[in-house]
């Protein structure tokens, strides 16, 4: 997922330029660190202490120049209009958070409102066109028959990735279709521009398994990457990056 943000920002912005960014739902701040490690000015917005509180212990470690990009705030991210002025923001992100919401419309609207115009919007979300394919290639035929025609995800085991990428939901979520999120990016004036899948391979992988080498991590990497910006293979991956341009 970050070398998918990655190319989007490379394909957007002029290299170099310092972007003004805002990650809703920071978590413990890997994308944020990553942004600011490369230039950016970086706001991060949480609303679990603990999270945040692993989030600032995160930034204390960093340098002081890439401490000084990053701002914490604790709130939540349906509350963005009480925190920022319109168009605020050149990159948006909201990775692992519309999974959790129920009424997800309100929320992308705020996100919208803050990003300026050409800006970025990227959304992480579990999707709920092929919410079937875990159970069934676990061999849970009756999980499999009742994720058709669901939006609900139900984890099958502990959610981590101490590594900072987008980690298994750990409760009951919401999942969201493709098609359904294309109209409502349309009717808050943030198109879709480009998508992909993650986790297309490795998402059936138990928590706790040997972790592969470097060779062999460098070919999974290539693998999902490739995968997941080629169909059929994006369109049954656990979750999907979106990306929306503001008009």
């Amino acid at each position: 997922m970050a070398r998918q943000l990655e190319e989007q920002i490379a394909g957007r912005f002029p290299v170099g330029q310092r972007l003004r960014v805002l990650d809703v739902g920071m978590g413990r701040g890997a994308q944020a660190l990553r942004l600011a490690r490369a230039g950016h000015q970086v706001t991060g917005l949480e609303q679990d202490t603990r999270t945040v509180s692993a989030a600032r212990s995160a930034l204390r470690g960093e340098p002081e120049g890439i401490r000084e990009r990053v701002r914490i705030i604790e709130g939540d991210g349906r509350d963005t209009g009480v925190h920022f002025l319109p168009g605020s923001f050149d990159v948006v992100l909201c990775h692992g958070v519309l999974m959790y919401v129920q009424e997800p419309d309100p929320l992308l609207a705020g996100l919208a409102r803050v990003l300026a115009p050409g800006g970025l919007l990227s959304l992480l979300v579990c999707n709920g066109d092929a919410l079937a394919m875990r159970p069934g290639l676990a061999g849970d035929w009756a999980g499999a028959l009742a994720a058709f025609g669901s939006t609900a995800y139900l984890p099958h085991s502990r959610a981590g990735s101490d590594a900072g990428g987008p980690a298994r939901p750990d409760r009951a979520a919401r999942a969201d279709r493709l098609a359904s999120l294309t109209a409502t990016l349309a009717g808050i004036g943030a198109p879709l521009y480009a998508w992909y899948g993650v986790r297309v391979f490795t998402d059936t992988v138990a928590d706790g398994a040997k972790a592969p080498g470097p060779e062999e991590l460098e070919q999974l990497l290539a693998a999902e990457e490739r995968a997941g910006r080629t169909d059929p293979y994006r369109r049954v991956a656990a979750l999907l990056h979106l990306c929306g341009v503001r008009g």
